[in-house]
């Protein structure tokens, strides 16, 4: 279910503060090398804490 496109603008990364892009039921860091977070969105609900975000496989 894709977010509100309002929404994902104003959106960013609690991490680096890089916008993000969303990418199936995910919202990848568009941020540098180093962080490119990868958060989960569950029942269309971003969430955007660092201990629930992965490492890009």
């Amino acid at each position: 279910m894709p977010l509100e496109a309002g929404l994902l603008e104003i959106l960013a990364c609690p991490a680096c503060h890089a916008p993000l892009r969303e990418e199936g039921d995910e919202l990848h860091c568009t941020g540098d090398a180093e962080c490119g977070l990868v958060y989960p969105v569950r029942d269309g609900i971003p969430v955007l804490l660092v201990d629930e975000a992965r490492r890009p496989s």
